[in-house]
């Protein structure tokens, strides 16, 4: 089992739309960033990407490069999954947390989670997002930005035994949960 984390911060400001997870969130302002500046998802992506030892977003997706600007950010985790399904790894789950003193994300994170998963092609049982503030503290506390934490656990394709690789791409009906057989 291999074990990531991430982190991102992005500022506040006017004339941007507020995105995270994927989901618009209506606000007074939206996240500072070359791409639509979704913190949660950046997070998410860096843990998996740290996870695989595949370097960082800024190194698939560098501020610099006119392709990503204003880019959604599910549409780069969709790179992620790719990248991780190209080198063997299976996602087992993924934790975040939103740190942001306004505006309340509770209404938002079941459809956070939706898009999260749809994009890794994973379930959304696999996916947990937490919110909190900071009790008026630090940057998120005062509303000068929105951070987001994530860690999340892969594992190696190789490290499941006897299973066909390619079976574990799609539900080959398992005991390991209670879909049946699709085939």
């Amino acid at each position: 089992m291999r074990v990531g984390m991430g982190y991102d911060v992005h500022k506040l400001a006017e004339g941007r739309k507020l995105v995270l997870g994927g989901v618009e969130i209506p606000y007074e302002k939206g996240l500072l960033g070359h791409s639509d500046a979704d913190v949660l998802v950046h997070a998410v992506m860096d843990a998996l990407l740290g996870a695989a030892a595949l370097g960082d977003i800024g190194k698939h997706f560098p501020d610099t490069d006119e392709r990503y600007k204003g880019i959604s950010s599910i549409i780069l985790l969709e790179y992620v999954a790719e990248l991780l399904d190209k080198e063997g790894y299976i996602i087992e789950n993924i934790d975040a947390t939103i740190v942001a003193q306004r505006p309340k994300m509770r209404p938002f994170i079941e459809q956070m989670e939706k898009n999260m998963a749809e994009a890794l092609k994973i379930e959304t049982e696999q996916i947990n997002v937490k919110a909190t503030t900071e009790e008026g503290l630090g940057f998120t506390g005062t509303g000068e930005g929105i951070s987001a934490q994530a860690v999340c656990a892969l594992e190696k394709y190789t490290n499941y035994g006897s299973y066909d690789v390619a079976e574990m791409r799609k539900c080959a009906g398992c005991s390991g949960c209670a879909k049946e057989n699709p085939a």
